[in-house]
Formats: C-alpha cells, sequence, structure tokens
C-alpha cells in the first residue's frame, strides 16, 4: 500500500521540469540541488535572488505535525476559519508517550492519560482532511521517510528535525506550527534565501565508523550556529557510498548546527530504499529524470564556485565520534575520550544506555547494533547498565522482531520501549537516578541540553552511534574503546550488515486512519488539557515604552530552556497552562539562578511566569534579553506564544536560531539584534526600556535603556523583517493577519 498518489506524482515531476527547463534557461549556469529544488518551488517566478538577504515565497508540497506541536497549530488553524486543509497534511502521535517499563505498558498509559489529546487531533484530523497516525504508530520522521517522501519535493514540519527526510534527496524544513497554519491554509511559506554550504565526502565509512559518526563531526566544525540561515547539501563518492537511512542520520542531526535543511542528492540507495518501502513508482520516475535530482555536473567538479563555503571530510580516516555533555557540538574522536572525561571530572560509570529516536533507528542501524550484541550474547556477556531500545516504527519494530533482532537484544538485558520519541525529548519517567545526582548516560539520539532527556540538570549526556552505544552498554565506563580494548577478555567487532532486510520490511499500517473530512472538532471546555485559543490584540504606539525588564539570559537559552517539555508536554493544547513553564529553565544573568527574577513590583524573588502575569496585571510590558543563538533546539513555538500571551514585546539577543526568530515574528513579538554585542551588557535589571516600535525593512531599531541612576543610553539593533513579516506585526500577529485577508 502506498500512501501516495501516483498521478500527483507524475504531475509534480511534469512541473518540476518543465519549471527547471525555464529557470536554466533565465540564469544560465549550473544549479546545486538545493537551488533546483528552491528555485521550482517559488510561487513568483523571481531569480534574482541574494543568498542570506532575500526573502523568497515557496510553495509547499506537504505538511507533517507531531502531537506535542500540532495542538496549537491546529488551534490556530481552526481560526482561520478554512473548512479543510489545501495541502496534504499528516498527524503523528509520538511525543506524548513515556518510557518507563517497555512498550505495551508504556503505550497503554499513554492512550490512558492523553486520551483527550488524541481524541482531539484524530477528530481535527477528519474534520480538517488530515491523515492521521495513532500513539504506537512511530515517530514522525522515521513514518515520513517510510511513507512520503518524494525526491525533489519540498516539505514543512512542526519539528526542528524534519530535515531527516533529506536523506531522500527531500528540502525538508522545521517550521512553528504558526507556519504550518499558513501552508495548510493554501499560503504561500517564506523563507530568507538560504546561504548553500557544501560538504565533499570523500573516501568510504570503514570498521566501527557509520553516518553518524560523519554529522557528529559537521558538528564539531560548525558548531550549534555555524548553519544558521544556511542548507547543507553532500555530495562526492562518500555520499555516494552511504545508505538511505544513513544519509537520513546526517540530514536529521543537521538541525544541531542550526542549519535551514540539510540534502543529499538522489542516487542508488535513494532508489532502493523507495523500491523497498512501496514506492516503486516514485523510484521508475526519478531514475528517469535522476539528473536533475541532483546537483549539475560542474558543482561537483568546482564547488568553490556554487557554494559559500566547503568542507571536506574524508570518511577513510574518520574514527567513530563522541560528543558531549550538555551540547551537541562538543565532539572528539573515540580515542580521545578518555583523557577528557578525566581532565574534566565527568563521571566515568555509565548509568544508563539509549538506542534509536528519530535519528538512528533505522534497519541498518539496529542490525549493526544487534552485530554486536549477539557476539557479545554469545560470549556471555551483558550490558552492565540500563539498555533501552527506541525502534523508530512498527514497520521497523515488526520486522526487527521477525528477524531476531529484539531479541539478541533482550538476551543482553536490553529493553524495548514504544515506538516513539520517548526519553531523546525528556519522556522519560526515570526511577533510577534521583535529580541532582551526578551521573554520565550515553546515548544516540540528537540533544544532549542539560535536563533535557531526563529533567536532571546533574545527568552529563554523551551522544555516539548505536552500536558504539551498545558497546558502552555492555562496557558500562565511558573509558571504553572498542577499536582496542577488551571486556572481560572479549573483543568485540563490528561487521557489514544489510543496509534494507534481505526478505524486505514487514508493513504495518494498521495506526493509520483516513480522514472523513466530517465531524466536529472535539475540546472540552473544561479541559486541564486543552483550550481553545482568542486571537492576541493589535498593538498600539504606548505597547513599546516603559518596558520592564524580565529575563537577561546567560549562557545558552535554547527552545528546552524557554519553555521546557518532559512534564509540561501534557499542556502543550493549553496556553495559559504551559505559559507557567516559561523561561523556568533560563539562567538569570542578574543573579545566576535558574528560572527566577525579580518582581520590581515587590521586590520578591519569583519565578519569571509569576513576573510576567504580576507586569501583565499592572499593564506593563516587559522584554526578554538574550545571548548568542537565542532559542537554539526545537521548533515548538510555545517558545515564542508563552512571552506573547504573558505580555513580552520584544526580545534583544546577540543572535537567534532561525526557527525561534520566526516564531517570534509569528506571534507578534519583536526579536532584534544587538548591532554591538557588547551592548547585552549595558541592560540592567532595573532598566526601564522604550523600543521604536516604527519598524522599516533594512532599518536599524533604536532602543532607549533607561536606568535606575537617572542615566539614559540609546543602542542600535537590526532586524530581519521583510514587509510581509511588518504586516504580521502591525497587526499583532500572523495569524491576526491572516484572518484580516480571509
Amino acid at each position: 500500500m502506498s500512501f501516495l498518489n501516483q498521478d500527483q506524482v507524475q504531475d509534480f515531476y511534469l512541473d518540476y521540469i518543465e519549471k527547471l527547463e525555464v529557470i536554466k534557461e533565465k540564469l544560465n549556469r549550473p544549479l546545486t540541488y538545493t537551488e533546483k529544488i528552491l528555485f521550482t518551488h517559488f510561487s513568483k517566478p523571481e531569480f534574482q535572488v541574494t543568498r542570506g538577504k532575500t526573502s523568497i515565497p515557496l510553495l509547499v508540497d506537504r505538511v507533517a505535525m507531531q502531537d506535542a506541536t500540532a495542538q496549537m497549530a491546529i488551534l490556530q488553524f481552526m481560526l482561520t476559519g478554512k473548512k479543510s486543509v489545501l495541502v496534504p497534511t499528516t498527524i503523528h502521535c509520538d511525543h506524548l508517550i513515556a518510557a518507563k517499563l517497555g512498550a505495551q505498558q508504556d503505550l497503554a498509559e499513554a492512550n490512558l492519560q492523553n486520551k483527550e489529546v488524541y481524541q482531539f487531533l484524530k477528530s481535527s484530523a477528519n474534520k480538517y482532511g488530515m491523515g492521521f497516525w495513532k500513539p504506537g504508530s512511530g515517530i514522525i520522521h522515521q513514518v515520513i521517510l517510510e511513507n512520503y517522501v518524494v525526491p525533489g519535493q519540498l516539505m514543512i514540519g512542526t519539528d526542528s528535525h524534519t530535515p531527516n527526510a533529506g536523506g531522500l534527496g527531500m528540502v525538508a524544513i522545521g517550521a512553528g506550527g504558526a507556519e504550518a497554519m499558513d501552508a495548510m491554509a493554501g499560503l504561500s511559506w517564506t523563507v530568507t534565501m538560504p546561504k548553500l554550504i557544501g560538504i565533499h565526502l570523500k573516501g568510504k565509512l570503514n570498521g566501527w565508523t557509520s553516518p553518524k559518526d560523519i554529522i557528529l563531526k559537521v558538528a564539531e566544525i560548525l558548531t550549534v550556529k555555524g548553519g544558521t540561515g544556511c542548507i547543507i547539501e553532500y555530495f562526492g563518492e562518500g555520499a555516494r557510498s552511504i545508505s538511505a537511512t544513513g544519509k537520513a542520520t546526517i540530514t536529521n542531526m543537521g538541525a544541531e548546527v542550526g542549519a535551514t535543511t540539510s540534502l543529499f542528492p538522489y542516487d542508488q540507495h535513494t532508489a532502493a530504499y523507495l523500491r523497498a518501502t512501496q514506492r516503486d513508482f516514485v523510484a521508475a520516475i526519478a531514475d528517469s529524470l535522476k539528473e536533475e535530482l541532483q546537483a549539475d555536473p560542474e558543482v561537483e567538479q568546482n564547488p568553490l564556485a556554487y557554494f559559500d563555503e566547503v568542507i571536506i571530510i574524508d570518511l577513510d580516516r574518520l574514527e567513530p565520534q563522541v560528543v558531549g555533555p550538555h551540547t551537541p557540538d562538543l565532539s572528539r574522536s573515540i580515542s580521545a575520550l578518555k583523557e577528557e572525561v578525566e581532565k574534566n571530572n565527568w563521571p566515568l560509570q555509565l548509568s544508563a544506555a539509549l538506542i534509536g529516536s528519530c535519528t538512528n533507528s533505522s534497519y541498518e542501524d539496529m542490525s549493526r547494533a544487534a552485530a554486536v550484541a549477539r557476539k557479545a550474547a554469545a560470549q556471555g556477556l551483558k550490558a552492565k547498565v540500563p539498555f533501552m531500545i527506541t525502534p523508530g516504527s512498527q514497520q521497523i519494530y515488526a520486522t526487527m522482531k521477525r528477524d531476531g533482532l529484539l531479541e539478541v537484544f533482550e538476551q543482553i538485558g536490553g529493553t524495548v520501549l514504544a515506538n516513539a520519541c520517548g526519553p531523546c525529548i525528556g519522556q522519560w519517567n526515570r526511577q533510577d537516578v534521583p535529580k541532582g545526582i551526578r551521573n554520565s548516560i550515553i546515548t544516540s539520539f540528537n540533544r544532549n541540553f542539560k535536563s533535557r532527556n531526563d529533567a536532571n540538570p546533574e545527568t552529563h549526556a554523551f551522544i555516539a552511534s548505536p552500536e558504539i552505544v551498545t558497546v558502552f552498554a555492555l562496557a558500562g565506563r565511558l573509558d571504553f574503546n572498542p577499536l582496542h580494548d577488551d571486556i572481560d577478555g572479549v573483543k568485540l567487532e563490528i561487521h557489514a550488515v544489510d543496509q534494507l532486510p534481505q526478505q524486505g520490511f514487514v508493513f504495518d499500517t494498521s495506526g493509520y486512519e483516513e480522514s472523513t473530512g466530517q465531524g466536529n472538532v472535539m475540546v472540552d471546555p473544561h479541559s486541564q488539557r486543552l483550550a481553545l485559543l482568542q486571537p492576541f490584540a493589535p498593538w498600539k504606539e504606548k505597547d513599546f515604552s516603559e518596558l520592564m525588564v524580565l529575563v537577561k539570559a546567560k549562557g545558552k537559552c535554547t527552545t528546552d530552556h524557554i519553555s521546557p517539555a518532559g512534564k509540561w508536554l501534557e499542556f502543550r493544547g493549553h496556553l495559559d497552562k504551559i505559559s507557567d513553564n516559561m523561561f523556568s529553565g533560563a539562567v538569570n544573568a542578574f543573579n545566576d539562578k535558574i528560572g527566577k527574577g525579580c518582581n520590581f513590583f515587590t521586590l520578591a524573588e519569583e519565578n519569571f511566569s509569576d513576573i510576567a502575569r504580576a507586569y501583565q496585571k499592572n499593564g506593563k510590558g516587559w522584554i526578554a534579553v538574550g545571548d548568542t543563538n537565542y532559542g537554539e533546539g526545537s521548533s515548538r513555538e510555545h517558545a515564542a506564544m508563552e512571552p506573547r500571551y504573558l505580555g513580552c514585546r520584544a526580545v534583544l539577543a546577540k543572535s537567534f536560531a532561525r526557527i525561534a526568530e520566526t516564531n517570534l515574528k509569528k506571534q507578534g513579538i519583536l526579536p532584534l539584534w544587538f548591532s554591538k554585542e557588547t551592548d547585552y551588557d549595558k541592560i540592567l535589571e532595573d532598566d526601564l526600556i522604550d523600543v521604536d516600535s516604527d519598524v522599516k525593512v533594512n532599518e536599524p531599531v533604536y532602543v532607549t535603556i533607561k536606568h535606575a541612576d537617572g542615566s539614559v543610553e540609546v543602542i542600535e539593533m537590526s532586524h530581519t523583517f521583510s514587509v510581509e513579516q511588518l504586516e504580521w506585526f502591525r497587526y499583532g500577529s500572523a495569524l491576526n493577519w491572516l484572518r484580516e485577508r480571509s
């Protein structure tokens, strides 16, 4: 069974080729693969664009939403007045399943605890014409990869790891719920024309080295903000040697360097995966025009002429990598890990090892890890720490079960969790290590921010490939190196495995429900989990005068710091309740405390959300101040909606992560960049702030700082608003603007 319409796919490719012919004639130069996809998706035939500056409107082929972010996206879509979505859209229930006892028990508990949320999502899908994947069906990105990706198409998804689909040659971009709302309503989706980073992969992976090690190395090179405003395009003989799912691992975790998305060209591995997942007709068409589903030959021959930056990675020389703790760009080869652990006094003994997640749950990933486990089991070895395995989808789970992989993991003491995000996003009901106890874990996940996995800021989370994590589970210590060391006299080795199952996948689509286009959306007016939205009030000029400084964040201020997940996931559809977590993870630059500041009406130390509510009650607006890469991490727009709901007018930061900045704009908040980063230091806790709200494209914004001692300073800020985005601001939000147009 295919979820794709063959005629629609055929029409897409015919249109793609026709548009490319026109584009090539106009530009008269070779094109990267990224450019081919973006230019063919322009909603207006304009090709004179400047990378990093020009705002480009794009027509989206598909929208994908996970259950945590879908709630707010749908609540906003309901206010547009549209009767149905105008772009193919799916909802995937993967975020709300907490890991505790194992797959069956955890799934049963999730269905009980989240019943009304699932009913809301299902009824919304039914009414508005969206596909619905039930809890347990799988993680959104794996399910999308298995069923919906068409090379050359453009998709946005309400999750930052949407770029997973780039492994199959699709431009897939993480976005906020309001952006998804626009696309679902049939509007073009706007983004700044990205700069292009070309990564030339030379050689071939060997031994313990895997695709995961490539992206961990890229994260070390680019850091968590080096890809911001860019699309990363991979090419070279090394790229052509990697499996489709291996490529997806790389593009998935490209989110960790801030990239808009990452992309691999179409090749024989792409075709093989499409055929193995019942998309033979897609592969047949793509094969016939594969030259246009990759960069023109001149690009690989002379990449410096076509990319803004080129990075070369020699796979023959690449060692397995381990990153962490606390940030995904702190990387080193496995041979250097022992020395760094000792030097930094990180907890040497591991307390848990976890594999899977949307980044590393393919059949190939699980087979490589199982090969290690099988050798260990044959020698009588067992995991020395809790070892948890998360299949990416029901299809992966069923295939692993048929081929004996689950049994192998269980033989060494592993616990198989539900086909869901689980511990990767903080949905881990951890009982073995109390909060505040220093400990180390290792995962094959994508993020390792403080408190992310288990809500314990003292958990030092490291990241590696699934097979390396499996080895560490058996060793129980971070000073182990499988390239040289043995475990209890047993030397473990890795060998090549099948990229795809020899007997084919076990297909199971029982978790999917097609929309009827009928029925009513189910929201209990007395619900503690869901609440219908009211549009935000439009701004008045006086709203930007005499603003309080609510929070000045010190260091990392990711979306996990602004709006933590974990226990707060249950309130993702209730804006008032979830706003109680606002900035609860942020470090206050004025007192170094987490989540707390000074209420200048009472001079009491309170939670940031309580202070914001007090300011709002007294008619006072406020600003937030951020350090570099403000809003790094998840696409969750709650990190913008909560501040807007509680009275935020502007966020001043040294720099912004792309999705976070767009989310702020969508909700009517001014994201402003310090023209001089040292001006961050000028803002004091008891200042009053005036912001010039007469914002114009490509012109500075002036902020007046009134200090408590009576002195006044004026600082210059910059912004990235386009003409259309300024309309959102003037209406008070993008939703208000859309409602007015409708």
